[in-house]
């Protein structure tokens, strides 16, 4: 069972601009016995959810469904009713594992302090807010010696990624054990894909594919009339995919995974881009999404990566990612995150015939996989750190976010200089807070304009 594919550990962080991160994922533990370790001297590892949405909900659950068992002892979240609808979710289906009394509960911007300083070290906080606040709760976490679990993307822009590899240097000094969820990289069907690829099955790999075409997702649809008597700001973030400083919209929030994996089965990332995209029958929508993308990526040997994303009702749906080599051609992932039903042939046409390799189904599920994965580096004290290379996925996807945005074609050394930061005060925010972007009298929010915004997002 392959490893994920970074070749080294970073000593600086130009090495990361470069190359790729290391992790020591748990599957290398296969096998072994190890006594547990546990800081606390026992082998209940607790939890805190900080971001109690959907992906928080569904993170503390596979958290959860972990040996041991861990327990969840704290919530936190800035929507009373997103934390409530998580308590009873997660309380109805593992009970006991569960103890999270109202005192526990904590509801406000500072609500993550108080979570996390409910944990001891060697626990865990599932940090799955909208990713603006992520750098300011993975500090927190840090300075209380804290594991951490963070939600892809880490990153919307260069001045917040440079931030959090500064602090991950901190991390790694405290020994902390940090996952990020591309869950994908710990796919044991992927996995295998890419040490065939590796080895050589189809050559060298020249071109790839990937699509995420549906109909609109998260908050794409955004009328201001919903807006009620909720302030600029609890209407964005309630609404954060609309909302580039909130979530790095919809190409970061969902584009990422598979631009992560086919850069995963290249083994290497991309060092530019180019992109077209616009906005289509948009009524009384509001958000500063595009609906459709098209990025044309590529490597340091000229390989390319062609990415499409549309959110439109009534146009062909594809969910699929594909690899094209000078020997043959895989399958990534087929028509969603899992089951991918990675595949291998020897021609370009992919058809059953020419297949010479599958992955045996049903195969076990990523969300899970990777938590097993971060729970036993925990309860074996083993090296483990993802945030390089999460950091590094999400300045590669927001690079082809910002050639679509301003129409121009960019380097991924020259957008690391950019300085445009989209929350800078977001660790100042309060419920009396304005929002970092205002909407105009007509209450319209500022959009992309490629060829005249052109060396900014909006």
């Amino acid at each position: 069972m392959s490893q994920t594919p970074e070749k080294s550990s970073f000593p600086s962080r130009r090495q990361f601009l470069q190359n790729t991160g290391t992790i020591i994922g748990a599957s290398a533990l296969a096998g072994v016995s190890l006594p547990h370790v546990h800081a606390q001297g026992s082998d209940q590892v607790q939890v805190a959810l900080v971001g109690c949405g959907g992906r928080g909900t569904g993170a503390a659950a596979n958290a959860l469904a972990t040996s041991g068992p861990p327990k969840l002892v704290a919530m936190a979240d800035v929507f009373k009713d997103k934390l409530d609808n998580s308590y009873n979710g997660l309380k109805k289906k593992f009970n006991d594992q569960v103890e999270v009394p109202d005192d526990r509960k904590f509801i406000g911007f500072d609500g993550y302090k108080n979570a996390i300083d409910t944990l001891k070290k060697g626990d865990v906080v599932i940090l799955t807010t909208p990713l603006a606040f992520r750098w300011v709760h993975f500090k927190h976490a840090i300075d209380k010696g804290i594991n951490v679990f963070m939600e892809k993307p880490v990153c919307a822009d260069p001045v917040a990624g440079k931030r959090m590899l500064d602090l991950n240097e901190q991390a790694k000094k405290k020994n902390l054990k940090v996952g990020v969820g591309l869950m994908v990289r710990h796919c044991r069907g992927r996995q295998e894909l890419f040490k065939r690829i590796q080895d050589g099955e189809i050559g060298d790999i020249v071109a790839m594919r990937c699509y995420r075409m549906h109909g609109p997702v998260g908050s794409a649809f955004t009328p201001w009339s919903m807006k009620g008597d909720m302030s600029e700001l609890m209407f964005q973030i309630k609404r954060f995919h609309s909302f580039i400083w909130l979530s790095g919209g919809l190409f970061s929030d969902f584009y990422i995974h598979q631009i992560d994996e086919c850069s995963w089965m290249k083994n290497g990332w991309p060092v530019k881009a180019q992109a077209i995209g616009g906005r289509h029958y948009r009524g009384d929508n509001i958000d500063q999404n595009f609906d459709s993308y098209q990025v044309e990526y590529t490597y340091e040997d000229g390989a390319k990566l062609f990415m499409y994303g549309r959110t439109m009702f009534g146009c062909n749906d594809n969910f699929s990612s594909v690899a094209h080599g000078s020997k043959g051609s895989a399958i990534i992932t087929t028509a969603a995150h899992t089951p991918g039903k990675p595949r291998i042939f020897k021609g370009q046409n992919q058809s059953r015939a020419d297949m010479t390799w599958a992955f045996p189904q049903p195969e076990p599920n990523p969300y899970q996989l990777e938590w097993d994965d971060l729970m036993a580096a925990i309860r074996h004290d083993e090296p483990y750190n993802e945030v390089e290379r999460g950091v590094r996925a999400s300045l590669v996807t927001s690079m082809g976010r910002f050639a679509a945005h301003t129409g121009q074609e960019v380097t991924y050394e020259d957008y690391l200089t950019n300085k445009m930061e989209f929350a800078p005060d977001v660790d100042k925010l309060t419920f009396d807070s304005a929002a970092p972007v205002l909407a105009d009298a007509n209450g319209k929010y500022p959009i992309p304009e490629p060829g005249i915004k052109r060396d900014r997002e909006y």
